[in-house]
């Protein structure tokens, strides 16, 4: 079972002080507990994301950052710890409360975009609330729709679209239920440089100017540059914490854990 949380406030580092949308405290994930082949993903990792800002989170493979990223999402449950949605402990849910959480507070956008391909690319963006069962708000539909340029291409079916515009689909899918957080899994990885530096800049004007949160995994030096922060993980845990991150300054952070020697007690 999960401890108590604790009492102390995680400090702000990196990004500055203001309310917390998302937060994990003393997390810890392990794969395969108590076997020979036991796996520590997350290592008893704490911090906040502050509303209003994006994240990139980087790191080697099999440092933990993905596993991070599902937990935080509450697409994986936890060994050890807790995480905050807002003021929601996320891991004191049931399936039922989390599978309604996810649904109405968590936006996903995914590498391989997830569409639906019998859909046309208005259903596909209207899903989540069909799913939930809530009335479309008109006014945020279409404010959504016109900033990602999908007007003229609501009726198509994304194999009659581009890669480019199937992710703008699956970001107008993930902002359309005006979520606490969107975590983002490596949601360029299936784009060319110049379409997947239009969707990078896209969000971070939705963290800046809408005050959407955003978390977001990728390898991607240049892609953590458009991000107010990066976290650096190794190991499963955080190594790096970097503030108003560069290619340059990722590079280094990436270049000094090839580096460096393994601890004897890591």
């Amino acid at each position: 079972m999960p401890t108590a949380p604790t009492t102390e406030p995680i400090p702000a580092t990196g990004a500055a002080a203001g309310p917390w949308a998302c937060r994990a405290d003393m997390l810890t994930k392990v794969y395969g507990l108590g076997t020979s082949n036991e796996v520590r993903a997350v290592d008893a990792v704490s911090v906040a994301f502050r509303q209003g800002t994006m994240t990139a989170i980087m790191g080697p493979s099999g440092s933990g950052k993905s596993t991070l990223m599902h937990c935080l999402a509450g697409l994986d449950s936890v060994t050890d710890g807790h995480v905050f949605l807002g003021e929601t402990d996320i891991t004191a849910l049931d399936d039922r409360q989390l599978t309604a959480l996810r649904r109405d507070r968590v936006g996903f956008i995914f590498q391989s975009f997830n569409l639906l391909p019998a859909l046309t690319a208005e259903q596909n963006v209207l899903l989540p609330l069909e799913l939930a069962g809530r009335k479309p708000d008109a006014a945020r539909i279409d404010a959504v729709i016109d900033s990602l340029g999908l007007r003229d291409r609501l009726r198509h079916r994304p194999a009659e679209l581009s890669g480019g515009q199937q992710q703008r689909v699956a970001v107008a899918r993930a902002l359309v239920t005006d979520p606490t957080v969107i975590f983002a899994d490596e949601p360029t990885g299936a784009l060319d440089s110049r379409t997947g530096q239009q969707l990078l800049s896209y969000l971070q004007r939705c963290a800046r100017e809408q005050g959407q949160t955003i978390v977001m995994v990728t390898h991607d030096p240049l892609a953590a540059s458009y991000a107010d922060r990066a976290l650096v993980l190794n190991d499963g845990r955080v190594v790096g914490d970097l503030d108003r991150p560069t290619p340059e300054s990722v590079l280094a952070a990436l270049g000094a854990l090839e580096s460096a020697v393994p601890q004897d007690d890591r």
